[in-house]
């Protein structure tokens, strides 16, 4: 396993972490196979886990608190978030701020999550949603300032909403924020724009979610894929969607080298970018977390492939699907 500083905080994190929202109740999670998992990595030398209370409310919180308490003395930095008071996901400007992160909820849940992970302090705290109308609200700001002169968070990040990687400029401009979590793949290339140019120029974490883009970059879906009723993948990629963004994986999937899978070509495609800290695939059994750890390896792709793979960029906007 290879390790990145995590912007001016310093730390050094594995450069492929792990995202736990699968296991805080999608179709098929179990439980004791998540922990086996997440042992598994603990003991690979993963370093970065990201949860979030509304994974699960909680339960995914939970789980990764009991797995570190199995590993005494491990190198973990755990990263979580705080849900919008109004639970209304994505972030959207006509929210008011004092509807969606008021200071007492900011606190509220902050405390929440450090009961359900048995901790003391939260080393990475995150708003789970944004709008950067809020950047000039104090109460977020005042909140922040003091979760950490309490101890009680050691850093503040803030999680983007997918497809908007600059509607959070101006809230890194406040120089609250020590990190940004924002989709970026082989597909979401536009974060490398404008946004990693800014963090990488002033010291602000990367943290690059949705690697596999929901699982399409996986290789495993399939034109008929569907989910039990209630799964919210049954909205992401609904017949239309699901049918233009296979047509595209079919277009990657002759780029992939022999000897190597989709999913590692993915992860090493994302590795590539200097500016990114930690990319963090959902993980649910040790196999994955054996497969997707191995990527971090510091074998890098050739030039001409990177080059290739860009050409595979696709932007979309919020409303281009569910």
């Amino acid at each position: 396993m290879r390790y990145r500083t995590f912007g001016r905080t310093g730390w050094q994190v594995s450069e492929i972490g792990y995202g736990l929202w699968g296991m805080g109740g999608w179709t098929g999670s179990d439980d004791e196979e998540s922990l086996r998992a997440l042992d598994r990595a603990l003991a690979l030398g993963c370093t970065f886990f990201d949860t979030a209370w509304a994974y699960g409310q909680g339960k995914s919180e939970s789980l990764l608190g009991e797995a570190l308490r199995a590993h005494s003395g491990a190198r973990a930095l755990v990263a979580t978030k705080i849900p919008p008071k109004n639970m209304r996901w994505p972030g959207k400007a006509e929210y008011l701020a004092a509807d969606t992160y008021p200071p007492d909820h900011i606190r509220a849940y902050t405390e929440r999550s450090l009961a359900n992970l048995g901790m003391q302090t939260i080393d990475l705290q995150q708003l789970h949603v944004w709008s950067d109308a809020w950047a000039d609200d104090d109460g977020w700001k005042r909140a922040v300032d003091d979760l950490k002169r309490e101890k009680l968070v050691r850093a503040f990040g803030i999680s983007v909403n997918r497809w908007e990687p600059t509607n959070v400029m101006r809230a890194l401009a406040t120089g609250l924020v020590d990190s940004v979590q924002v989709v970026y793949n082989v597909f979401d290339q536009a974060p490398a724009d404008e946004l990693f140019p800014y963090c990488a120029a002033h010291g602000i974490a990367v943290i690059a979610r949705v690697p596999f883009d929901e699982g399409s970059l996986t290789g495993t879906l399939t034109r008929t894929s569907h989910w039990p009723e209630g799964d919210w993948r049954n909205l992401y990629f609904n017949p239309a969607h699901l049918a233009a963004t296979l047509d595209r994986v079919d277009r990657v999937l002759p780029l992939v080298p022999d000897g190597m899978q989709l999913p590692e070509l993915a992860l090493r495609f994302i590795l590539a970018h200097p500016a990114v800290s930690t990319t963090i695939p959902g993980m649910r059994r040790p196999k994955h977390v054996e497969r997707n750890l191995a990527a971090s390896d510091g074998e890098p792709l050739p030039p001409r492939l990177l080059d290739a793979l860009r050409t595979h960029r696709w932007d979309r906007t919020p409303n281009a699907t569910p």
